[in-house]
């Protein structure tokens, strides 16, 4: 596939679990590099599927996906280890990517994978912890910061791999008002591709001026936003509602 301006692209892909489970039913998209795109729908929707094939953990066989321009190809081990340098996954839970004694450890553990060593690791790890307003808590075991500080750091693991693509799942759950406040600063100043699986709806407003509507394994709204989020029917039609008093 030749250079182009998307950081990602896929092509009719299906895929159905082992049990039988339909999840996706041929889903097309595109997103332009620096484009800032919210997977919105309901539970069941396919929307965690989607996620678990950008970076090969789920195989579809029927479909392909190009991130980067690089085809996602599981039989592929050496370019599937670059794919999934290019695209970082922040999970719900903080705790699932946090595991090493202390902070500065854990952002170091994928650039030190790669090959990164001594001052040129502590560099990428500086500034991927200086980009989420977490550098001061470096040296600190991170069970003994707070949730949202948690997640912070979460997704300074995966900005030190310097993804194309940084995909966030759920990011504003079980946040405080000040510290989802604090994360939409940050993520609003990251110069990067971003996917953003919400079902908060205000956040996906302030953060992404793109909306996909993803419903029974198919995208069945792409577009602007705030005229997504304007179509109460369409909302309503796919069990999506913003909070009472929040105004466009």
């Amino acid at each position: 596939m030749s250079e182009s301006v998307n950081s990602l692209v896929i092509e009719d892909l299906a895929f159905a679990y082992p049990d039988g489970n339909q999840a996706l039913f041929g889903v097309n998209l595109k997103v332009k590099r620096g484009e800032r795109v919210a997977l919105l729908g309901p539970n069941g929707a396919g929307k965690t599927t989607l996620i678990l094939h950008l970076n090969g953990i789920l195989n579809s066989g029927h479909g392909r996906v190009f991130v980067a321009d690089k085809l996602v190809d599981t039989k592929d081990k050496d370019g599937l280890k670059q794919i999934r340098s290019k695209i970082g996954i922040v999970f719900q839970d903080p705790d699932d990517q946090l595991f090493m004694p202390t902070v500065g450890q854990d952002v170091a553990f994928g650039p030190y994978n790669m090959g990164a060593r001594d001052g040129e690791l502590e560099k990428i790890v500086n500034e991927a912890l200086s980009l989420v307003g977490m550098l001061e808590y470096k040296d600190r075991p991170p069970h003994h910061l707070s949730f949202g500080q948690r997640r912070r750091v979460a997704v300074a693991t995966v900005l030190a791999m310097k993804p194309e693509i940084l995909v966030l799942d759920e990011p504003s759950s079980n946040l405080d008002p000040a510290s989802r406040r604090e994360l939409a600063d940050i993520l609003r100043s990251l110069e990067i591709t971003m996917i953003m699986v919400t079902h908060d709806l205000p956040y996906a407003y302030e953060l992404c001026e793109r909306s996909l509507i993803l419903s029974g394994g198919v995208i069945a709204a792409d577009g602007k936003t705030k005229n997504i989020l304007m179509d109460v029917e369409l909302l309503k039609k796919h069990r999506l509602e913003m909070p009472v008093g929040f105004t466009l």
